[in-house]
């Protein structure tokens, strides 16, 4: 993977190039090209930062290596703070667990909530007083008119247990995820009852994400986990990049699919001409499919840290590391939220403001979450160039 100095390195040594080409007259304005490229700003200022830091009186640089001295060991007292949050955090999840096991067994239809449970205010008291309006003009009517015949499915619908397809409501609501979720993963999902959080404390610092499922005719697991590492400790080599926790390793797990039944790859036949006969032959050949379970497959990184990684294989795991700590930060809390939508007001609510050209989007095509907020100690990092640092799996 290809370290960030060498790249601004690069981007200075174009620049000196521009600059000797505007002085001989055969390049283009120096200015405009600059103003549309960061990195070529960036390289400018890194080098004018560099030659005013070399010009400094000897005494001063000293007085600085100083003050570095004491921000490295700031940057490590800070890695102490974020420890202890993460333990803050395990010690609180177990106060919620309870709430999350009753949530649990409600959406399951394993438990009917009582009178008192269920008293909860409506969020729309127009809507309510409508709603009792409507009952009451149905009960006139009853009276005088023949009612329509039940039809099987509303009686389905009227006896059904718990609350039908919860988890697979949230995935297609909420945007992140339904990206992922293809028409032949929902059936699959019709069979997801529970999402669950496991926090790792310490040895490493993580957590796991288990995806619970009640017997179908598509695999044999109960539960698909996927597991993510994170890291608090400052890298030697650039300890002031340091930001707080980082995802650095995930895994997946074997989904054990029944005959038929694998909705991550697809079969497709082709057909190939000899070159020399001209006999037609047909293969077949098996090629991965999009689905939602390919995201208990992730992309393998090498072993060695430095080795290069190409940017498709950085994209998919920066991605991943985004979904996964979603679910686990917002998802898995408010799922009834997400389930009736109100938590997507706010985003879908809030506008981004233009900034220069209308056409540009966001280097990652997704829309900003107005909660999010990127100094969250709770949230782990990626690199500042919006990769992963040394994501293995194992």
């Amino acid at each position: 993977m290809a370290a960030e100095p060498e790249r601004v390195g690069d981007a200075s040594d174009e620049v000196e190039e521009m600059e000797d080409e505007e002085e001989s007259g055969t390049g283009t304005d120096l200015k405009s090209q600059i103003l549309r490229r960061p990195d070529l700003l960036a390289a400018i200022q890194g080098r004018l930062h560099a030659e005013m830091l070399q010009s400094l009186p000897a005494p001063v640089k000293r007085r600085i290596k100083a003050l570095k001295k004491l921000q490295l060991e700031a940057t490590h007292t800070e890695a102490k703070f974020y420890e202890e949050v993460h333990e803050l955090e395990c010690k609180y999840h177990l106060l919620y667990t309870p709430l999350y096991e009753k949530r649990s067994t409600i959406i399951q239809g394993l438990y009917e909530p009582n009178d008192e449970e269920a008293d909860f205010p409506s969020d729309d008291e127009k809507e309510e007083e409508l709603s009792n309006e409507i009952k009451t003009k149905v009960k006139i009517e009853d009276v005088t008119e023949t009612k329509e015949p039940v039809t099987d499915e509303e009686k389905n619908k009227a006896n059904a247990n718990g609350i039908p397809d919860f988890w697979l409501t949230i995935f297609k609501n909420v945007g992140i995820l339904s990206e992922m979720v293809q028409e032949h993963d929902e059936p699959i999902l019709k069979h997801l009852i529970d999402v669950k959080v496991i926090f790792l404390k310490s040895n490493p610092m993580g957590f796991v994400l288990e995806f619970h499922f009640s017997p179908n005719e598509y695999f044999s697991n109960s539960v698909l986990t996927k597991v993510y590492e994170m890291k608090c400790v400052p890298e030697e080599s650039d300890p002031f990049s340091f930001e707080g926790p980082e995802i650095y390793k995930c895994k997946g797990c074997t989904i054990d699919w029944k005959k038929n039944k694998n909705v991550t790859v697809k079969t497709i036949k082709k057909k190939q001409k000899h070159k020399s006969r001209g006999s037609v032959r047909t293969i077949t050949k098996t090629i991965q499919n999009d689905s939602f379970f390919n995201f208990f497959n992730p992309p393998v990184m090498p072993e060695d840290p430095d080795a290069d990684v190409d940017e498709d294989t950085q994209s998919l795991l920066t991605s991943d590391f985004e979904i996964g700590h979603y679910i686990r930060e917002r998802i898995v809390p408010r799922a009834v939220l997400y389930f009736t939508g109100e938590a997507l007001d706010d985003e879908e609510d809030f506008e981004e403001e233009e900034d220069g050209d209308e056409d540009e989007e966001d280097e990652d095509g997704d829309e900003e979450d107005p909660d999010f907020d990127p100094n969250d100690p709770r949230i782990p990092k990626t690199k500042k160039n919006g990769t992963p640092a040394e994501c293995k799996q194992q």
